[in-house]
């Protein structure tokens, strides 16, 4: 099995957020060493931590003008169907993909973090939003209109910068 260990790398440095990633990629370890009879039960733990921690990021995207339909909620969700699918699989006995898809999710979760996790992260930042409180204490730098796609511009439907993070970076004085 292919087993992601946390590094330096999938810092984005906002404790908040890390911390939950640290706690996603020990979950992700527990089902990687888990035994047939004990990986369902490690894989179910891992399926509850993700809905608390992908519910935890799509609500601070909301409160700081992501549109809700955006690639990164929108991939949280499907994540999330796959993750109770293989749950439900686990459950009725077929451990080989639960293993599969911890597998696929050590290969996927750096990528999301690298990139998704990390344009939220400047965002958050930006708006000077406190994770803890909710509080978006720089609210003059929330962007004009709500970020589509991923919060990147390679990502935006309605073109470059168009309320992206870089369009709000540009507007930061």
């Amino acid at each position: 099995m292919r087993e992601l260990l946390w590094s330096d790398a999938l810092s984005l440095d906002m404790p908040a957020m890390d911390d939950t990633h640290r706690e996603f990629v020990d979950l992700l370890a527990l089902v990687h060493h888990a035994n047939d009879e004990g990986i369902v039960a490690c894989w179910s733990q891992l399926v509850e931590h993700t809905q608390e921690h992908f519910d935890r990021e799509d609500a601070w995207m909301q409160q700081t003008a992501y549109a809700t339909g955006n690639c990164h909620a929108m991939q949280h969700q499907v994540v999330l169907q796959v993750m109770r699918e293989v749950l439900r699989r686990g459950r009725e006995g077929d451990v080989a993909i639960v293993r599969q898809i911890a597998d696929e999710l050590a290969l996927w979760f750096p990528e999301h973090a690298q990139s998704m996790d990390a344009a939220l992260s400047f965002h958050l930042r930006s708006v000077d939003f406190d994770p803890v409180t909710g509080r978006v204490r720089n609210p003059a730098a929330l962007p004009e209109q709500a970020i589509t796609g991923c919060g990147g511009a390679s990502c935006s439907p309605a073109g470059p910068h168009s309320g992206t993070v870089e369009a709000q970076a540009a507007r930061s004085p």
